[in-house]
């Protein structure tokens, strides 16, 4: 008795959430894990397409080449993702980019289809999910806060925010892919599967 009905201004009722309310921002994970030594670098990003999985790997390869100047080819372990798989053109235009500009033989390696549990990243995401089990990610400093506490091989990762816009359904042309696509150097027993990208000789490079 004599209790106020949930209005506003206007006489309106509001609507109340039976859930969390639909987040302001989304950020997608990004993990780069080299399988020798252990060391991890996460990335958050807006989005997952094929231009964000290259531009994570760029901004990898920006941060650790200092230290791997031996390096002259990568081999890349991946799961057959939609965004990143042997036929997805634009991450293979992308990827063939990234070959010349890093002066780098790219092998790519996919896991076969339903196998991705053997990739050492997946082991990576469930111990991140434990540094954030229970904490409310409202802003993106406790979102990296929470990543930067977790250990893998007794090692605290590198974590970055990955800046850009990357919208869906960016596809290379047929014409222009054939370009491309001489480039690549399809396993003859699994061309989907275990793709070489030698990168164009400069002649900065040759020297």
């Amino acid at each position: 008795m004599g209790g106020k009905t949930r209005t506003d201004a206007n006489g309106e009722v509001t609507k109340g959430w039976d859930h969390d309310p639909p987040a302001k921002e989304k950020l997608v994970p990004f993990g780069i894990v080299m399988r020798v030594t252990g060391a991890l670098m996460l990335l958050f990003g807006s989005h997952e397409t094929s231009d964000a999985w290259v531009d994570a790997l760029k901004m990898w390869w920006l941060h650790v080449r200092s230290g791997l100047g031996h390096v002259k080819r990568l081999v890349i372990y991946l799961d057959n993702g939609p965004k990143n798989s042997g036929r997805r053109t634009q991450f293979l235009k992308r990827m063939v980019q990234f070959a010349d500009w890093s002066g780098l033989e790219i092998r790519l390696v996919y896991y076969p289809p339903y196998h991705s549990k053997y990739n050492p990243i997946e082991r990576c995401w469930s111990d991140l999910e434990k540094k954030w089990n229970g904490v409310l990610l409202n802003c993106l400093k406790v979102l990296l806060q929470c990543a930067l506490r977790m250990t893998w091989k007794g090692r605290h990762p590198i974590v970055k925010r990955l800046y850009g816009e990357y919208p869906d359904g960016v596809r290379v042309a047929a014409k222009e892919m054939k370009e491309f696509e001489a480039r690549l150097q399809r396993s003859a027993t699994l061309p989907k599967y275990d793709i070489t990208i030698k990168p164009k000789i400069t002649e900065q490079q040759g020297d």
